[in-house]
Order: C-alpha cells, then structure tokens, then sequence
C-alpha cells in the first residue's frame, strides 16, 4: 500500500503539481448551476457545468494513473435525502507519458437529487475538490450553491445531452460472461476479472472500482484473447487495514476512442 500512494504522489510530482493557491480558477475554468428540473417519478435532474479554458481538463471519477480523484460534499444542501452524480463518457489523455481520463473544453455533470420531501423545495449546495490540468495539475476546492426550482418538467437540453453521452450498460453491449477471480496479496487483494465481449475499437482501456471509499485500486492491465477481455488490478485499504470485498458492488468500466461500457457486479468464477 505505501508502494502504491508513493507511485501516485512521485506520478503526481512528474505532472507539477502545484498548491490551489497557486493560480486562479477564474483562469482556468467556469463552474456553474444548471437548475435542471423535476422528473415523473419526483427526482429532480440537475447538472454542474465545467467551462473550460483552452487547454486545460479536469478529471473522470476514476482518473487515471497520475490524476486527481474528484471529491463532492453536499451537507450544506437542504431538502436532499441522497444524490446520485452521472457521468458522462470520459476521453483518455497522455500527459507526461501517463494515461488520464477525464474531460476536456467543458463537462456538463448530471445530478439526480432525491428530496427529502417532495413538495418542499430544494438548496444545492456543493463543496467540490476537483484536479484541473493543463502543464501542471492544480487541485481546487470550491464551493457551490443555489435554490433549485419547483414546478419546472421541460427537461434542460444540455443535461439531457450530457445523459444520453453515459456509458452503454452491458446489456446494450452485448457483454456475456463476466467473472472476477480474488486472491490474497501482501496487504490486499489481486483481482482478475474476465469479461465476454467484442473489442469496442481502439485504445482499449480497463478501469475497476469498489463500492468502498476506503479502498484504492491500481490501474487495470488488460489483455484481449479474441472476444475475451482480462483485466488484472490490485485493491488496498487506504489506511492498511483489512477488508472484505463486496462482488457486487464492483464496477467494470471499458473505455475506448469515444465509447465506454459500464458493467456492474462480478461474480466468482
């Protein structure tokens, strides 16, 4: 585990990365509020919109080998019993020899709120620590907020196109098989993961993650034999302590030039 981190903090030295103080969001990118509005089932879809300046991107939940994982608290909201970020398909970068995954020029990020009560309105208030890169990579905290609107049902079309860009869902791929094999390493757990499915085209990717913040996971090695895909990564709690791995709240995602697939849970093989 210290192994991992060190690699991450030597990676994230080769990118420069410098303190938030050191240069001003305002010249790097715009965040804003899209209000959104309420769904038939009484969720409300809002969005973050990141307006990028030229040359700079941010990050995917997942970043990377030398990214910055984004962060969101939302405890100053009112009148929101849970949240759900839905990200849209990320775009693979090399910077510095290493691959990232993240977005670039703007990212529009859908949020579907869940209220609290339903007939009462709601206060979105976010505190986003986020990486944005260009040469170097600064991490930024910022905070958010505004009154979200009742009442509204015509749908934003510039979350509605930040929606429709989600990764396909195994099903819509066509994904067969999927199993992951766990074994125990020195201070973790190695998984390899084998998944049915046609190659999606080029610059193949492999990312897997857990249902648990307290866990980290190096990045996939991926290897094709014809429609099989294997993806090797090693998971490790952040402070060094044990753990057990839930199977089905493991998470798959195959990215690729323009494409990804999401593939939840993974069963023993």
């Amino acid at each position: 585990m210290i192994k991992a981190f060190f690699l991450f903090f030597v990676a994230a030295l080769s990118l420069g990365v410098h303190a938030a103080s050191a240069q001003s969001i305002d010249d790097m990118a715009e965040v804003t509020i899209l209000p959104g509005w309420t769904m038939a089932d009484g969720t409300h879809m809002a969005a973050l919109k990141f307006v990028l300046e030229d040359g700079w991107k941010t990050y995917w939940r997942a970043p990377g080998e030398a990214g910055i994982p984004p962060r969101f608290n939302w405890s100053g909201s009112r009148n929101l019993a849970d949240v759900t970020v839905e990200w849209p398909t990320p775009v693979q970068t090399v910077t510095s020899g290493m691959r990232t995954i993240g977005y670039e020029h703007s990212l529009v990020l859908p949020i579907r709120i869940n209220p609290a009560r339903a007939e009462q309105p709601i206060h979105l208030a976010a505190e986003l620590e986020i990486g944005i890169c260009s040469d170097i990579c600064v991490p930024v905290t910022l905070k958010i907020a505004q009154d979200l609107p009742s009442g509204v049902t015509r749908p934003d079309p510039q979350i509605a196109a930040a929606l429709a860009s989600r990764p396909y869902t195994a099903k819509e791929a066509g994904v067969g098989r999927v199993v992951c094999r766990v074994t125990p390493i020195k201070g973790g757990l190695a998984i390899l993961a084998e998944v049915d499915m046609e190659q999606m085209g080029a610059n193949e990717l492999t990312v897997l993650e857990t249902d648990n913040p307290d866990l980290w996971v190096t990045q996939a090695v991926m290897s094709r034999n014809g429609n099989r895909l294997r993806a090797e990564a090693e998971v490790f709690h952040a402070e060094g302590h044990s753990f057990a791995l839930n199977r089905s709240g493991l998470r798959i995602t195959v990215l690729s030039s323009g494409d990804a697939v999401d593939i939840r849970g993974c069963p023993a093989g």
